[in-house]
Formats: structure tokens, C-alpha cells, sequence
């Protein structure tokens, strides 16, 4: 693979570089990786692994790990296992370039180590997370996005990601139904599953025929029936405390969720600390772990590398086959 790949290292506070060290020390990339973030939270961990990239205008011509360490963090010692505003800084700005890379066609795809929300926004960040971050740099839009899990098993996909539940039923709109269902379907038949995309209702068994809720008849379904007569195979809406059981057993090729719990609370059983989080409909192929940053793990090694090895395989997969 000639293609390059950015990783940031998330909050560094976290298990981001820790990650990313053990991981390397056993893999040998197949292209040039950049590795973007304060250095001192590597160098921590023992002798470069890495070549320094200091102009941000070159492109590694060979594969390889390079660290870029942003100009804003030169320098930065963000203590390890603590959540800080030094580490959300950190997260922030390493996004930021990784953002640069990406657009300036020096890169090709971008896998994120996990950060801390709440030290992202008061290091003055105004973002949920990074699906948000990701979509307002790249240009997606609030509607033009999804965010996804996929698991060796059960696939999700979110229509809302991180408001507080008392806003769900109003951004679960017809359009934003449709857009998750186009990008849902277009990702699994990528990856060669050829089942239908279930859809929850939002509701207790999905609305029981508009006697506890009409979002299903109002809102839900008729973005399914559009879906369909655009040519795409959709089951729903279904009750969310059965759909999950079928999809488990291969009914279904993903599951398209209202909100963030609905969603998560199935595949985390199933699939705790293996399970791969995407971006949907971003320009470019963007992957994370999908768990948090672990600062009680930090330097026990305990933590497993499951998740982030998955995270870096569907990356390479879908950077060299380019797709988003």
C-alpha cells in the first residue's frame, strides 16, 4: 500500500500512545503512517519508534511511522492516566492537522485514538465528539454523516449521536432517517453483505400503530419506503428489544438505530472492546477504537489492543480499496 494514513494520538493523557507503540512494535506498516501529537507522550514510552516529520508539507515517500508534532503542542508534557485541558488541547489540534493532511491530499484516510469530550470542549473545542468535529471540517454537515459501529458480528448505525435524550425525538427526522439508511446500505454492501438494513423504531415496540408514539408512521417509515423505492433492501421499523437478537444471528447485514443507547448498549454487549467506530459519508475513511481513554489502564498493561487493531485493519482496507 503506497496510500498514507494519519493516526492521531487522541487525548495523550490516555491509552492513545501506549496503543499505538505496542501495536507497532509488532506490525510493520504497509505504507507511510503519520503519527500526529505532543512527542513527549511517545518518548515516554521508551526509544523513537518513529522518524520526525517537522515540515508539514512533506510526503513520506517510503512506509514507515513518522511523528508530526504540531507547532501549538511543541513541547507539551501531558501527564499520563489524568483527564487535563492539556489533553483535549492535545486531541483538538492533532484533529486539526489531521484535517490539513487529509485535505491537502497528503493523506488518505485517518484513524483517531480516543479522547475526553468534556477536556476536548474546555480546551475550547465546541464539539460533541469526533464524529462532529469531522463532518464540520470536512464539509458533511449535521445531516451529511453517520456514525457506525461495526463488530465481527452486529453492525449499527446511529441517527443521533451525543444530544441528551430529551432532544432525540426532534432530530429524528425524515431526512436524517434517509441519509443514515443511503450511507448504511452503500458501507455494508462494500463489505459483501448482501442482508437487509434493519431499522428500530424509537418507541416501545415500535409505536404499537401510532398508540405509544407516531414517530414510526409519521417519520420512520415513510423515510424506509423512500429508501426502498431507490432500490435498497430495508426490514422496519422493528421493536429495538428484538431486532438485535436477529441481527446477531445474520438476519440482518446492520442495524440502524434513533440514539446513541439504543444502539451501543446491544453491540457492547456483545462486542466490548473489539468493535470498530466509522464516519459515514466524510470525504475520506476515518476509524477509532471504539472505547474511551482508559487513563485507569494507562501504564498497567492491561488494556487491549483488540479494538485498535481492528480499527487500523478496516482502515487499510478501505484506504487501499478507496473507499469512504
Amino acid at each position: 500500500m503506497t496510500k498514507t494514513i494519519c493516526l492521531t494520538l487522541g487525548d495523550p493523557g490516555g491509552l492513545g500512545p501506549e496503543l499505538v507503540r505496542r501495536f507497532f512494535a509488532a506490525v510493520a506498516p504497509k505504507g507511510p503512517v503519520i503519527l500526529i501529537g505532543p512527542e513527549r507522550s511517545l518518548a515516554r514510552l521508551g526509544d523513537p519508534f518513529y522518524e520526525r516529520l517537522d515540515d508539514p508539507s512533506a510526503r513520506p515517500g517510503r512506509p514507515g511511522l513518522y511523528l508530526f508534532e504540531p507547532p501549538e503542542l511543541a513541547g507539551l508534557d501531558v501527564p499520563p492516566g489524568q483527564a487535563t485541558v492539556a489533553g483535549g488541547r492535545a486531541a483538538g489540534f492533532s484533529l486539526e492537522w489531521a484535517v490539513r493532511f487529509l485535505l491537502s491530499g497528503q493523506a488518505h484516510g485517518l484513524l483517531t485514538c480516543p479522547l475526553n469530550k468534556a477536556m476536548l470542549q474546555a480546551a475550547g473545542f465546541d464539539f460533541p465528539g469526533h464524529t462532529e468535529f469531522l463532518a464540520e471540517r470536512l464539509g458533511t454537515g449535521p445531516e451529511g454523516h453517520c456514525m457506525h459501529l461495526c463488530g465481527p458480528v452486529l453492525r449499527v448505525s446511529l441517527v443521533t449521536t451525543h444530544p441528551p435524550l430529551a432532544d432525540v425525538p426532534r432530530l429524528v427526522t425524515h431526512q436524517a432517517v434517509l441519509n443514515c439508511l443511503l450511507l448504511t446500505h452503500a458501507f455494508v454492501r462494500r463489505l459483501g453483505l448482501p442482508e437487509p438494513v434493519a431499522v428500530c423504531g424509537l418507541n416501545p415496540h415500535a409505536g404499537e400503530w401510532g398508540r405509544i408514539g407516531r414517530e414510526e408512521i409519521e417519520v420512520i417509515t415513510p423515510a424506509i419506503e423512500e429508501a426502498r423505492a431507490l432500490g435498497l433492501n430495508v426490514a422496519g421499523p422493528m421493536p429495538a428489544d428484538t431486532v438485535f437478537h436477529f441481527a446477531a444471528k445474520g438476519r440482518y447485514s446492520a442495524v440502524l438505530a434513533m440514539y446513541h443507547d439504543q444502539g451501543l448498549g446491544p453491540l457492547k454487549l456483545l462486542h466490548f472492546g473489539e468493535a470498530v467506530n466509522t464516519t459515514l459519508g466524510l470525504p475520506f475513511p476515518r476509524t477509532s477504537p471504539d472505547h474511551g481513554t482508559g487513563y485507569d489502564l494507562v501504564g498497567t498493561g492491561q488494556a487491549r489492543l483488540d479494538s485498535f487493531v481492528a480499527a487500523y485493519e478496516l482502515l487499510e482496507k478501505l484506504v487501499e480499496k478507496g473507499k469512504k
